[in-house]
């Protein structure tokens, strides 16, 4: 269980990024390109700050070589070697800067914002419009970290990572240029420093990076373990294992803590290496700027600007792997992106309105194979062949496995056949368009979903756009109506995540609301009452009666009790179709299955 990863995609190690991915990455830049001109221009700003951030190193040294001279009482208002006009120029410069900043950071977050809502919009929606297949080999916790995480790390990246990294590359290019301005000399004296600690930088960082990496892992473990045990925390408590369930995670925590004091030493030892190397390469610099002075051929100021500027230029080159890092992991999002919206789709319509389908419902199925594409080897339905007429109730019944569902699924076009055809109204359901089938189809499944909006929101989503009355029919015609207006708040009543606030009865009567209101052609019954208790399946039954009447109905079920009264019943048996007819014929058939289910389900009940 623990051997499974869930990772923010903060605390991701850096992805390792080819060419060909890095190229590939950069697609994602279409969608700056409708605010190019504003992000040029936010570059602009950002060239000029970076620019005006170099001139206080200099402007410091002219200010400290300013105060040994002589005032003089009548000066130009840029004259360098006065204070008044060192620090006046100072000034406007931080004012300036200031203004820079400000619309470089608002222009920034401008594009940022825009571009990053487009990508939300075009990843959500293109989910939307993947097939079955992909979402059934994937976890939802892993496509949401998509759109939630991923998107936020383009976005920090965006906004604050890519300016800094440019600002700082354009202060260590300026710098360097200004610092061999300065004395070239002193330069060559601190480059020599840069080899040995760049060195001893590499060796050490690597090492790091795996030990973290071990630690995130460790981390992630007792992640799993968490959600793990609150996601079944009702079997937790019912086997009374939540001692060994905090032991189990308290090994784990103590696993990363462990690890984590390891990577602490090496990094506190690494960290008061650069410490040492950084305040050495100070000193070195200062004591061979002192003899510089000595021999005339370097000011004070020289050596304040000098300094100074190292610093600047120090900080930039140990921030820029950092950046790069967050620049590589942005990469990596970007690319699991870019994987989603390279899926290939289903040709889903996603207008408001469209025109509706004029179904009958008929429904037939010619020599159907079908395999799921993860299971290749097992083959779930066989030469399946059957119709079913417009407006006919016919009940699908066999064992679990036998390919009830699938059939249902097929009908739906969740899947399309690996052999034969599935045909409504006497045309491929490939010809058809795709949203336009399913908005002419409904389905109450055993498990019923709900959103985690209002009762009202819940049954309208049926026909997004219904009236209130229309609404409130739809719950009488579901049996619903009288349990509603038993809540203080009647539709407004909020059902809960996933409807939790609602019993199975109640739950399965709002589903079916929901499929009053669609009105569709086709309606699909999956164990829509096999959860419920003796109450609760009359009201629902009642419900479903009605909600039958008149259209095409499949119905899907394991209590034989509840599919006496169809037209016809087909029995399914490891995929394969192998009785079809009414339960009088069926029952009548001693040898076949309907009867041995038959006598197992009745005879247990009359047991």
């Amino acid at each position: 269980m623990a051997s499974r990863r869930s990772r923010s995609a903060d605390d991701a190690p850096v992805p390792k990024v080819s060419r060909a991915a890095l190229r590939r990455s950069l697609r994602i830049f279409r969608y700056l390109r409708p605010y190019r001109w504003t992000f040029a221009l936010g570059l602009l700003f950002l060239f000029g700050t970076s620019l005006l951030s170099m001139a206080f190193p200099v402007l410091m040294g002219k200010l400290v070589d300013a105060s040994s001279g002589t005032r003089m009482p009548h000066v130009r208002a840029l004259d360098l070697t006065n204070i008044d006009s060192v620090a006046l120029v100072l000034v406007v410069i931080f004012a300036v800067q200031a203004v820079l900043g400000f619309f470089r950071i608002y222009l920034f977050s401008y594009v940022t914002e825009n571009a990053l809502a487009r990508v939300r919009q075009e990843t959500y929606q293109h989910l939307l419009r993947l097939p079955m297949t992909y979402f059934a080999g994937r976890r939802v916790g892993e496509l949401n970290s998509r759109i939630s995480a991923d998107v936020a790390l383009l976005q920090e990246s965006f906004t604050t990572v890519l300016a800094e990294l440019v600002r700082q590359v354009i202060v260590i290019i300026t710098g360097m240029f200004l610092l061999t301005r300065v004395s070239l000399q002193l330069t060559l004296t601190m480059l020599a420093t840069i080899p040995i600690v760049a060195l001893v930088a590499v060796f050490f960082g690597r090492f790091i990076r795996r030990l973290s990496k071990q630690v995130q892992d460790k981390i992630a473990d007792t992640n799993v373990i968490v959600d793990e045990t609150l996601q079944g925390i009702q079997n937790v408590k019912a086997f009374a294992n939540e001692a060994w369930e905090a032991a189990r995670y308290r090994m784990s925590v103590l696993g990363a803590r462990d690890l984590a004091l390891v990577g602490a030493r090496w990094r506190g030892g690494f960290v008061s290496f650069i410490i040492f190397c950084m305040f050495g390469a100070v000193v070195l610099v200062v004591w061979r700027g002192v003899h510089l002075k000595e021999q005339g051929l370097l000011t004070v100021g020289d050596l304040t600007s000098f300094i100074m500027l190292s610093v600047f230029v120090g900080a930039s080159i140990g921030s820029v792997p950092e950046l790069v890092s967050s620049m590589l992991k942005a990469v990596g999002a970007t690319e699991r992106l870019l994987d989603i919206q390279e899926e290939r789709m289903e040709d889903i319509d996603l207008a408001r309105t469209r025109d509706q389908l004029d179904l009958n419902g008929e429904i037939a199925f010619g020599r159907v194979c079908f395999h799921y594409a993860s299971r290749p080897d097992l083959q779930v339905l066989h030469d399946v062949t059957f119709t079913i007429r417009s407006g006919e109730r016919v009940a699908l019944v066999g064992p679990s496995g036998a390919g009830k569902s699938t059939i249902a699924s097929l009908v739906l076009r969740f899947y399309e056949p690996t052999q034969g055809h599935v045909l409504i109204d006497g045309r491929d359901v490939q010809e058809y368009p795709l949203s336009a089938l399913r908005d002419r189809m409904a389905i109450v499944p055993q498990e019923v979903l709900l959103f985690g909006g209002s009762i009202r929101e819940n049954i309208a989503y049926g026909r997004p756009g219904a009236s209130d009355d229309e609404v409130r029919e739809a719950a009488r015609k579901a049996n619903a109506l009288e349990f509603i207006q038993g809540f203080p708040m009647g539709f407004d009543t909020v059902v809960g995540e996933r409807g939790v606030q609602l019993s199975g009865g109640q739950r399965q009567r709002i589903a079916i609301a929901r499929a009053v209101i669609k009105d569709p052609a086709i309606l699909i019954l999956d164990e829509a009452t096999s959860s419920l208790d003796t109450a609760s399946e009359r009201l629902v039954q009642e419900a479903l009666e009605g909600l039958m009447k008149g259209r095409t109905s499949l119905v899907i079920a394991h209590r034989l009790s509840t599919v006496q009264s169809a037209d016809r019943i087909l029995v399914l048996d490891r995929g394969y179709l192998v009785e079809s007819g009414t339960h009088d014929e069926l029952i009548a058939n001693e040898q076949g299955l309907y009867h041995s289910l038959s006598q197992l389900q009745f005879g247990a009940v009359k047991a």
